[in-house]
């Protein structure tokens, strides 16, 4: 069985999480099956913690209305040292696709989220944790509720979905996070 990710470590006080319309209790950020433990001494996401399996899943209501983690996204220099480094923790590669430049985008689960490795990225050294994409139930009420902080949804590269962008800085984050909506 492939790890799990149950939290992360990610960047940003509380207040700037809540303006972001996130509920925030002891510090934390309940998406789904995973906790992001919130530090504002953080720069972006600074590491992860893996189980054996998913934690339960939370029943937390989000203003935004986040409903899970849907993936994270990871740069790096090299993705095939990162695939083996990834594989020696026992996580599988899902799919391989293409995306121009000489790069790709590597899908792994862990859990109920996915983690997207995209590279080679040449101004990375080694691997970094770069964004989030939330789930969200309902994308226009996420983007009433967030105004101009919200860019523009548009179709996903998933069919059926689609993606908007949280203008992070301008929220008081420093974890680039754009919003999805839900599987079908």
């Amino acid at each position: 069985m492939s790890p799990a990710i149950v939290g992360l470590d990610v960047g940003g006080d509380a207040a700037a999480w809540r303006a972001a319309g996130f509920a925030v209790e002891l510090n934390c950020v309940a998406l789904g099956t995973v906790q992001l433990r919130l530090d504002p001494t953080v720069d972006g996401i600074a590491g992860w913690h893996l189980a054996d399996e998913p934690a339960e899943r939370s029943t937390t209501t989000h203003a935004n209305t986040a409903d899970a983690l849907d993936h994270v996204v990871v740069f790096s220099d090299d993705p095939d040292r990162t695939i083996d480094e990834y594989a020696a923790i026992g996580l599988e590669v899902r799919r391989v696709r293409e995306i121009g430049g000489g790069r790709t985008q590597t899908f792994f689960r862990a859990g109920e989220p996915i983690i997207e490795l995209v590279g080679p990225i040449p101004d990375v050294e080694g691997e970094r944790f770069w964004g989030l994409a939330i789930t969200v139930t309902d994308l226009d009420a996420c983007a009433a509720l967030l105004g101009d902080h919200l860019g523009p949804a548009k179709d996903a590269v998933q069919a059926g979905r689609r993606i908007a962008t949280l203008r992070h800085e301008a929220c008081g984050l420093s974890v680039p996070i754009a919003f999805m909506s839900t599987r079908r």
